[in-house]
């Protein structure tokens, strides 16, 4: 008999369809349905558009079985007060770093940009389950742990900083993390932001997890990235398979009509609404 199907669905992103009801912000949100329960990977910008979604798509913060964060920054968590409040206090899957300050530097002006909780106020609020290493969230749904062996470019930002001491530095991104997926043709990556680059988080997965990498999902933060870079995690992509590609959020226009230029078919958006099944 087949396996039961795992779905998706974008909640919060960039962009919406033409015509759509839901609401779009930069940020992200997506939920994963599988046979053993429900899990959110962030929770967008704001709790506004979070719940405005939801209720969209029926569904009821109370149903989900866990919580996972791809990183700190506030067009990740910045829904996750609201959704909480609604969810109960549910286990919520992140990088020991969560709680790091971060910050961005526009001109003179340095403002934060990490999450808006204190450790104290999510203890109460959430069962933390917090490690570097891979975890395990559901059955066949796991967090790749810290993103480590950072050979290829990272997704980096050169305004992301963080305080050493009294001094500013570049942002390390430890806290970066993606969610692995076994679905019935292979492995789902499920990206936030790919702050630590999108191609040291695939040959993570390849390290780490047995079997073919049948699709890439949501953000790969090759916005930042140069006409050369992009070339190179085209021809990177290559030796995957290439897997089926559904990047949003912080992708970038140029990275995107790269990818389907050479992929065709196999590159789709995966906005605000949409719903894909494996």
């Amino acid at each position: 008999m087949p396996k039961p199907a795992l779905r998706m669905r974008c909640l919060v992103d960039n962009s919406v369809r033409a015509g759509s009801e839901y609401w779009g912000e930069h940020g992200l949100a997506v939920l994963i349905e599988t046979p053993r329960g429900r899990v959110l990977l962030d929770t967008g910008r704001s709790g506004t558009v979070l719940l405005h979604n939801l209720e969209l798509a029926r569904l009821d913060p109370a149903s989900l079985a866990a919580l996972v964060l791809s990183h700190a920054h506030y067009d990740h968590t910045g829904g996750l007060a609201v959704l909480l409040a609604r969810s109960g206090r549910i286990p919520l899957y992140a990088h020991p770093d969560l709680f790091r300050d971060r910050f961005a530097r526009r001109g003179r002006e340095v403002r934060s940009i990490g999450l808006s909780l204190g450790r104290a106020e999510l203890e109460h609020l959430a069962e933390l389950r917090l490690s570097a290493e891979p975890q395990e969230v559901l059955p066949g749904v796991f967090t790749t742990g810290e993103i480590r062996g950072r050979s290829e470019p990272e997704g980096r930002a050169p305004n992301h900083l963080v305080l050493q001491g009294r001094r500013w530095a570049p942002d390390p991104y430890r806290d970066d993390l993606s969610l692995v997926l076994h679905a019935p043709q292979g492995l789902l990556v499920l990206c936030g932001c790919c702050h630590a680059g999108l191609l040291n988080t695939l040959q993570q997965v390849r390290r780490t997890f047995p079997g073919p990498i049948q699709a890439v999902l949501g953000g790969t933060h090759l916005v930042s990235a140069n006409a050369d870079q992009i070339e190179h995690v085209v021809e990177t992509l290559r030796d995957y398979g290439p897997p089926r590609l559904y990047p949003n959020h912080c992708s970038g226009q140029s990275a995107y009509v790269a990818l389907a230029g050479a992929f065709g078919e196999r590159v789709a958006p995966f906005a605000a609404g949409d719903e894909l099944t494996f």
